[in-house]
C-alpha cells in the first residue's frame, strides 16, 4: 500500500487535489481491493498504480474542482461500474448520500465489499440497467445523477436525466471529442427538459483531453422517457 500511497499523493498534488489524511487511506483500501479482485472479474483495464491514481482516482476527483455539489446532496452514479466515480466522490465528500446503479451484479459485489471495508453502511447499491432503474421509485430523486465513461452524449441523458429532480444536475464526464458529442445532444437535452448549465474543458496529463457537462434540469421529463433499450440504441434523441 506504501507504494501506491506515494504515488496517489504526488499525483494529487501535481493536479492540486486536496483531500483528507483519512481519505488517501481510504483510496489506498479502494485501490488494493480493486486490483485484487481485477484478477478474478473484469473491473478494469487499467492495473498500473499510476493510471489509476490519475485515470480513475484524480479524474473522479475534478468533478469537485469544476462542479458545486451541495452538501448533503443526494447523488447516483449511473452505470458505476467499479465505482467510478461515484465511490471516489463519497471517500471524498463523506456528506454526499450516494447511490450506485449498475446492470451487473458482481460489480455490486464488488462494491459492497469496499462499502464494507470502508464502513460505509449508508452508501445504496442498486442492480438495475440505467434505463429501468428510473422506472421506480427512484425517478425524480436525486439532486444529482452523473455518469462517466458509460454511451455517447445523447443517449447519456436518456438514461440519466428521469433521475434527476426539478432543479438539479445531470453531469457527464467525458474525454476526447466532448463538443461534438454535445453538439449532436441538443434535441436530446430539450427533450428530456434540460438546460445547459456550463461545459469545464481541461487537461488531465496523460489522460488527455477531459470535459465536465452539467445539465439543469427545468421541468419534468415526459412519462415516455426512457425508452427501452432497443429503441435507443435504434433511435437516439
Amino acid at each position: 500500500m506504501s507504494e501506491f500511497r506515494e504515488i496517489l499523493k504526488k499525483t494529487l498534488e501535481k493536479y492540486e487535489l486536496s483531500v483528507r489524511e483519512k481519505a488517501i487511506e481510504q483510496l489506498c483500501v479502494y485501490h488494493d481491493l480493486l486490483i485484487e479482485r481485477n484478477k478474478v472479474m473484469n473491473l478494469t483495464a487499467l492495473t498500473e498504480p499510476q493510471d489509476v491514481a490519475l485515470k480513475h482516482f484524480a479524474d473522479s476527483m475534478m468533478l469537485l474542482q469544476y462542479a458545486e455539489i451541495p452538501q448533503g446532496a443526494s447523488v447516483i452514479d449511473v452505470g458505476t461500474g467499479a465505482g467510478f466515480p461515484g465511490m471516489v466522490l463519497r471517500i471524498v465528500r463523506p456528506d454526499i448520500r450516494l447511490t450506485l446503479l449498475d446492470s451487473l451484479q458482481k460489480r455490486l459485489g464488488f462494491l459492497e465489499e469496499v462499502c464494507d471495508a470502508l464502513g460505509f453502511t449508508d452508501v445504496e447499491l442498486i442492480h438495475a440497467r440505467a434505463e429501468e432503474g428510473s422506472r421506480t421509485e427512484l425517478r425524480d430523486s436525486f439532486d444529482v445523477a452523473v455518469s462517466r465513461a458509460v454511451a455517447g452524449m445523447n443517449t447519456l441523458c436518456e438514461y440519466d436525466m428521469p433521475y434527476v429532480k426539478i432543479g438539479g444536475r445531470f453531469i457527464a464526464m467525458k474525454g476526447k471529442g466532448a463538443e461534438d458529442e454535445l453538439s449532436a445532444a441538443q434535441n436530446a437535452i430539450r427533450e428530456l427538459c434540460g438546460e445547459l448549465k456550463a461545459v469545464h474543458s481541461f487537461e488531465l496529463g496523460e489522460a488527455g483531453e477531459r470535459a465536465i457537462i452539467e445539465i439543469k434540469k427545468i421541468a419534468p421529463t415526459p412519462e415516455k422517457y426512457p425508452r427501452k433499450i432497443k429503441q435507443i440504441k435504434n433511435k437516439a434523441l
